[in-house]
């Protein structure tokens, strides 16, 4: 199809050496026959953040990707927000319109459609989510929009989890856990769910997973870990190995992106260019 126009779109965040999105789009654009569509990562940090949205508009970027620290932050420089990336509080994907950027959050559209595709229908499930960090924001109000029967977060840090749980209670029937105690394991007994927020299992600590008895499971139960590098992590090798269907957290960082390009283009990418470059294939 060939597009003879010239766009750019960038990733911002600090650091950002190590993010597959440049190699990922770069791919897809080509894919789809975007010839003159840039994609590039810049390093930006915490103090730098307005000049840098600035920049884009100066630029007339057409969108680019958040990512940490600034994916809260950046909230007041925009001119809108999606529902779903306000109620979340984070924004990973912003549209230019003509100097009007909009924020978005694909996190919670990737989660929820890992989880259909890998069929399991979150609806009136209990859950249990561990960790309390931004990632959980986004697991939280998925399992809340599809009306789960209960969402229990079970984290360290009891406090943490509390603040998220009154942050989102008003969704959902949302409880907070200390990770240790009776209430979690209760949780852990009737769950449909687990999902792994915590970065517990990530290259290169892959020997680590969350402290939690994954056979208090009921059995069936799906194991579900957001972390994608390792794509299997010792979690999901665990939960394998007595029985449990398990999903990597590849699939959410495929769709999430199929999402965002969506928004930024207007068509789908193809997915398994993207799939390829991430899972390092053709290195």
């Amino acid at each position: 199809m060939g597009s003879m126009e010239i766009k750019n779109f960038g990733i911002i965040g600090y650091p950002v050496v190590h993010s597959f999105s440049p190699r990922m789009y770069m791919a897809a654009f080509k894919d789809s026959g975007f010839d003159y569509y840039n994609y590039i990562a810049f390093p930006v940090q915490a103090g730098r953040l307005m000049l840098a949205v600035e920049g884009m508009k100066g630029l007339s970027f057409r969108g680019f990707n958040v990512t940490i620290p600034h994916k809260t932050a950046i909230l007041p420089f925009l001119d809108a927000v999606d529902a779903d990336a306000m109620i979340i509080g984070a924004v990973n994907t912003v549209v230019n319109d003509g100097g009007m950027l909009t924020g978005y959050n694909t996190d919670v559209t990737g989660f929820l459609a890992a989880l259909f595709q890998s069929g399991f229908v979150p609806d009136a499930c209990n859950a249990v989510v561990l960790g309390a960090g931004g990632a959980a924001r986004a697991v939280l109000w998925g399992l809340c929009k599809r009306r789960a029967n209960s969402v229990t977060i079970g984290a360290r840090n009891y406090e943490r989890a509390k603040k998220l749980s009154d942050d989102f209670d008003i969704y959902g029937n949302v409880q907070p856990t200390d990770w240790t105690t009776e209430d979690f394991r209760d949780a852990m007994r009737r769950a449909d769910i687990l999902i792994n927020t915590t970065p517990l299992g990530m290259f290169p600590e892959i020997d680590d997973m969350p402290p939690v008895d994954l056979k208090l499971l009921p059995n069936g139960a799906l194991v579900h870990d957001l972390v994608y590098n390792p794509i299997e992590t010792k979690l999901l090798k665990a939960a394998a190995a007595l029985g449990h269907p398990t999903l990597p957290g590849l699939p959410m960082l495929l769709l999430q992106g199929e999402e965002a390009y969506r928004l930024f283009t207007g068509v789908l990418p193809n997915l398994e260019i993207m799939r390829r470059i991430v899972t390092n294939v053709d290195r």
